[in-house]
């Protein structure tokens, strides 16, 4: 088939979600505000398929009639979203801002990426609303994702799209914490096609007792599962492949300085590792599948890694 630049026309759906895989969940991409003492470790956030940098990741205890506003930016190892690098396994880094009102927020993020279309980053721009309902913290929000100066846009002329997604996080004593979400695409990466999304995850604060001043640490687990509707019939009119992702790993906080130490890994194969970034340094030597990879090329993009990430939080 004819290359376009780094991807031929039917590896651009895989090219699309290699795009959402990291802007998957995004208004839900960090705890939701919490009743919790200033000394509680908010970096430790459940991630449930969050985005790099968003500034919700941050626990915010905001008063009813006070604007309030945060801040985040930093680097990465690797930009890994449910297991697949969107830098190319090459590292980022991005930054976030974010404005409160009680229970409203406004927020936007920046990113740099390594997609087979080539934008020269990622931007987002979300709000929503943060209720708080018995003992469970909403997140309910709507997020566009934006990818400008894509140099190879592709039959569907580019990758950006919106979604909904919501979340509800709970505190289990004094340091467990559990968390769950749901979102939904209509147009995922402009490809035609829905998609699905359910996570859950837990969370352990180490009590502030136990460690010295200022600092906090937090353990934390998730899993995820994606589904997806049929491309548009210019990208094949199949699916692209449904799949588990889990990561695991521990947050260190002192002051504004955030560290993070993660594994991530999915269960997908290396053919539809492919299929499903089209990675444009796929090599040959796989399954073949006529449909989907009929050149049963292979990609890395989606197997086992540990990111380091640090940043500033404002």
């Amino acid at each position: 088939m004819q290359r376009r630049g780094a991807a031929t026309d039917w590896q651009l759906g895989g090219v699309s979600i290699a795009a959402f895989v990291g802007l998957w969940l995004a208004p839900v991409a960090g705890n939701v505000a919490r009743a919790e003492t200033a000394e509680t470790s908010a970096s430790g956030a459940i991630g449930l398929g969050n985005r790099a940098w968003s500034a919700a990741e941050t626990s915010h205890a905001t008063s009813v009639n006070e604007l309030e506003f945060s801040a985040r930016a930093g680097v990465a190892s690797d930009y890994v979203y449910r297991g697949t690098t969107l830098s190319g396994r090459e590292p980022a880094a991005g930054a976030a801002f974010e404005a409160r009102f009680g229970s409203l927020y406004a927020g936007a993020t920046m990113a740099t990426v390594r997609l087979p279309t080539e934008p020269v980053g990622e931007f987002t721009v979300a709000g929503g609303i943060r209720p708080k309902i018995a003992d469970i913290n909403f997140d309910l929000g709507v997020t566009y994702f934006a990818y400008p100066g894509e140099k190879f846009p592709g039959v569907t002329n580019g990758i950006n799209y919106w979604e909904a997604a919501v979340r509800g996080d709970r505190s289990i004593g004094e340091s467990f914490r559990i968390a769950a979400g749901y979102a939904y695409s209509p147009n995922v990466s402009n490809t035609g096609a829905w998609s699905q999304y359910l996570a859950a995850g837990l969370g352990y604060d180490v009590p502030t007792r136990q460690l010295p001043k200022n600092l906090g640490v937090s353990f934390t687990t998730a899993v995820g599962y994606s589904w997806f509707g049929n491309q548009a019939p210019q990208l094949g009119s199949f699916p692209l492949p449904a799949y588990l992702n889990w990561q695991a790993g521990v947050t260190f906080t002192y002051k504004a300085v955030n560290f993070d130490l993660r594994y991530y890994d999915t269960n997908l194969s290396k053919e539809n590792c492919f299929v499903f970034t089209g990675d444009p340094n796929a090599r040959a030597g796989g399954r073949v599948d006529p449909i989907t990879n009929p050149a049963g090329l292979v990609s890395n993009w989606c197997g086992p890694t540990i990111v380091a990430k640090a940043w500033f939080a404002f």
